[in-house]
């Protein structure tokens, strides 16, 4: 099941890594040991970029054709192996065996879809009187993908590479290494020439910081949090590479008076836990009237009580652990903090669920009376934890909405079509989703401020991914003959 965890795949083969570094990874359900996974350094980074820069100037130059057909052969494997992608994605990180079918290992299959869609009709080039403008692929590419959504993120970032005509170094992260390996090899499979897709593990302040660096890397491409996204931004300043971070998100999700509070409330509640609440654009913050704090109180506390947390195999549970202990222990701290600061708790609390005694399972957390000046609402938790924020009027909720950091995503619950595309203006975010809009493939994803630069998804993450050059006199010749 584990095939190639101790080998990195450069230059079309599977291959002993430089590095004698070991990660175990650990089953977030029982807190036993998985397996080893190989970790690199410099040297494979350096072999990884080598192999990329060799390779890039015929696939650069392939037609987009022939591109469209290999990512058609990829994602014809992708389907054959569905279900053993979405088990390992169980296996690494928890989440529930019916999540990862229908939605962590879905996603991967949407991005695939919708690139080969752009791919068909993406205009590459095109006459502007006697000036061609041409969108070619931007290099050698280093992408640096979180362990939250394994499928997800790795193929947002790979796909539209490949379909723009760039070769790559991928570094996943090391918790969620088994689904990352086995795309891997399915990349392999569909036929990418040799050098095109390279794939290593590291951990970030070593590969991650010497892909950054590297001079034959042409763009950097990471989500993580704020502060990795930092890191490789200054890492990368010295030789002036594209940086394209998809970072962290406090999201707000302001309920207006006229929603109906029972469904909007409960709705916004399992939003918030969506991915066991590892998810950057979850809408952690719900923002109701102050003189309605107490229903929605007592709407959120009864539907955080009625999730089923339990072993992520198990058909029942609703809700798995979180990825590992480091990030158990932080989301406890901030719990912590929240009852320190004086927000009133009013479903959940530290500790593990009731019958858990082992794994990394958080329970569904809510608290309320809460000010924008505490802990839990400006940091970004990444566990099943709201806070619920009293605001005034409409002007007070996007006030409130917008002081923080981050800008990745909005949310806005209202019968009100006017009111909702008045408040959707003013939120200094990337994406805004008005009564719980459906997800969107297509649709940009990308966020203001500190959540980051760029944009993903279909052709607008096609479009990070390329340079427009200017050719002058193209037509002319032609033309004079």
């Amino acid at each position: 099941m584990h095939a190639n965890i101790l080998k990195f795949l450069i230059d079309g083969a599977w291959v002993d890594p430089a590095g004698t570094g070991r990660h175990t990874l650990i089953n977030p359900a029982t807190e036993e040991p998985i397996c080893e996974i190989a970790m690199g350094d410099a040297v494979d980074v350096d072999r990884a970029v080598a192999a990329a820069k060799a390779a890039f100037p015929s696939y650069s130059m392939t037609k987009p054709a022939e591109r469209r057909r290999l990512l058609q052969r990829l994602l014809e494997l992708y389907n054959e192996n569905y279900d053993e992608i979405a088990a390992m994605m169980t296996e690494e990180m928890g989440t529930t065996a019916s999540f990862s079918r229908a939605a962590q290992a879905w996603v991967g299959r949407a991005h695939l879809e919708t690139i080969i869609d752009v791919l068909g009709t993406y205009q590459f080039e095109e006459l502007r009187g006697d000036v061609l403008i041409s969108r070619e692929a931007v290099g050698v590419c280093g992408l640096i993908t979180p362990w939250n959504w394994p499928m997800n993120q790795l193929v947002v970032k790979v796909v539209p590479a490949l379909a723009a005509g760039c070769t790559m170094v991928v570094k996943p992260s090391e918790y969620s290494p088994l689904s990352s390996i086995r795309f891997s090899e399915l990349v392999n499979e569909a036929g990418f020439p040799p050098g095109v897709y390279n794939y290593i593990n590291g951990e970030g302040h070593v590969v991650g910081e010497a892909m950054s660096r590297h001079p034959d890397i042409d763009m950097m491409s990471i989500t993580g949090s704020t502060r990795a996204g930092v890191a490789v931004a200054k890492a990368s300043a010295d030789t002036i590479k594209r940086v394209h971070q998809e970072l962290g998100g406090k999201s707000a999700n302001i309920i207006l008076p006229d929603a109906d509070f029972e469904e909007a409330v409960a709705r916004g509640v399992h939003g918030c836990y969506t991915n066991c609440g590892q998810a950057c654009k979850a809408p952690t913050r719900m923002l109701v009237p102050h003189e309605r704090m107490d229903e929605a109180a007592d709407i959120a506390a009864r539907t955080a009580d009625m999730i089923r947390v339990g072993m992520p195999t198990d058909p029942a549970s609703e809700q798995g652990p979180v990825v590992n202990r480091q990030q158990y222990e932080r989301i406890q701290r901030l719990i912590e903090s929240g009852v320190t600061e004086g927000a009133r708790l009013v479903a959940g609390g530290p500790g593990r669920p009731q019958g858990l005694n082992r794994g990394y399972y958080v329970r569904p957390t809510v608290f309320t009376h809460v000010t924008p000046d505490m802990t839990i609402a400006r940091e970004e938790i990444f566990g099943p934890v709201l806070s619920i924020l009293g605001y005034s009027d409409e002007s007070d909720a996007v006030r409130i909405a917008n002081d923080t950091i981050y800008g990745l995503a909005g949310y806005i619950q209202t019968k009100d079509s006017a009111a909702a595309q008045r408040i959707a203006r003013q939120l200094r975010v990337g994406m805004v989703y008005i009564n719980e809009a459906d997800w969107d493939a297509a649709s940009p994803f990308g966020g203001f401020k500190q959540s980051g630069n760029g944009r993903e998804h279909g052709e607008f993450g096609l479009a990070d991914f390329l340079e427009i050059k200017a050719i002058g006199g193209y037509d002319a010749l032609a033309k004079a003959s």
